[in-house]
């Protein structure tokens, strides 16, 4: 029997995956030229399919680049001249702000106890800030901070450009994208393809801020400025040669996920997440860490074990299941259950049952 990844990334393949790569390498995917028109084709591919799956708008250009890590630094280089803000609730959101402090930004940190989420409200965004950093899904503690106080960013600060880490929920939530000017998220998560691609969407916004910047003199980076991937992208190539095959496959992906809905792929990951939730309630094995249930993941279910976390993981692995451990100092404490399209209602089944025979 295979084995079922439950871990929060590199997370569990999409079913479709294999007979795409199977495809891919009748097609010779890798080793085409990303400067060929076979290329193009696919990137069309996907950036049409990124847009009908999360609704993004035609305003917002779609680029590829090594990592969501790296967008961390490219969207701090490019639209950040002195001062960003970030809300930080866990270890990734955290490392954003730490990336621009180290670049030399003067950085405004807005923190809460990990588990935790914002009362969005409550929290004035100083006026200097040009760049406005959340993290919709913080992978690391199973807070999500909900689509609409994203939103509320933008009617309390109009001039600020607003991006949004969606890295471990997409392709779940539903963003209104005039609220927000830039997204971004690496495709081992949510889209259950292999490492090795971040996804960057930007509206205009951002590319005219990295043009002010550039004539100011000041550096936004070299290949992967959002000039230069604007100049590549609009012939639906890249600035270097990019990860061809991760990028055939999501095109192929999405299309799938197209087929399946949007719609249907969110109804079923609420339904998988409300069963997740409710046996951690009930559980004698596990306890609900983030205490808010406005702020719960249903992407990645966070819980507390009451003995070792390594043990409860040693004996699901034996049932061919494997969990995720808590992230840094959580990881002896705590369990993270990924809950992406590619596990489905089935196999969520499973892992409860064979949870409460432990």
């Amino acid at each position: 029997m295979s084995k079922i990844f439950f871990t929060p990334g590199p997370a569990q393949l999409y079913p479709t995956v294999e007979s795409h790569v199977f495809n891919a390498l009748k097609e010779n995917i890798g080793s085409i030229s990303h400067r060929g028109k076979q290329f193009q084709v696919i990137y069309q591919e996907v950036d049409q399919n990124i847009r009908a799956l999360l609704g993004v708008p035609q305003d917002f250009k779609i680029f590829f680049t090594g990592s969501a890590t790296e967008i961390w630094e490219r969207i701090l280089q490019n639209t950040v001249e002195s001062h960003s803000t970030h809300f930080v609730n866990g270890s990734f959101s955290k490392k954003f702000y730490e990336f621009s402090t180290e670049l030399g930004n003067t950085a405004t940190k807005f923190e809460v106890p990990f588990g935790s989420g914002f009362d969005i409200n409550t929290y004035e965004i100083p006026s200097e800030t040009e760049l406005i950093c959340v993290t919709h899904n913080e992978t690391s503690s199973g807070v999500m901070m909900p689509a609409n106080d994203i939103h509320t960013l933008r009617a309390k600060n109009p001039n600020a450009i607003i991006a949004v880490d969606a890295v471990s929920s997409v392709p779940y939530p539903q963003f209104d994208f005039t609220a927000i000017d830039s997204v971004f998220f690496s495709v081992q998560k949510g889209m259950g393809l292999p490492a090795g691609l971040g996804v960057w969407m930007v509206n205009d916004r951002c590319i005219e801020k990295a043009n002010a910047l550039k004539a100011k003199g000041k550096s936004i980076g070299t290949y992967h400025s959002l000039p230069s991937l604007l100049s590549n992208g609009s012939k639906f190539e890249t600035p270097s040669t990019p990860n061809v095959f991760g990028i055939y496959l999501l095109a192929k992906v999405t299309g799938d996920m197209l087929q399946k809905g949007a719609d249907t792929i969110r109804k079923e990951t609420d339904l998988k997440a409300s069963k997740l939730y409710a046996f951690a309630e009930k559980s004698p094995l596990l306890d609900i860490f983030v205490q808010n249930p406005a702020h719960r993941s249903p992407t990645v279910v966070v819980a507390n074990t009451t003995g070792e976390a390594s043990d409860l993981i040693a004996k699901l692995k034996t049932k061919n299941i494997v969990l995720g451990a808590g992230y840094g100092n959580y990881k002896d404490k705590q369990v993270r259950i990924a809950n992406f399209p590619a596990v489905s209602v089935e196999q969520v089944d499973w892992l409860i049952e064979e949870l409460s025979k432990v």
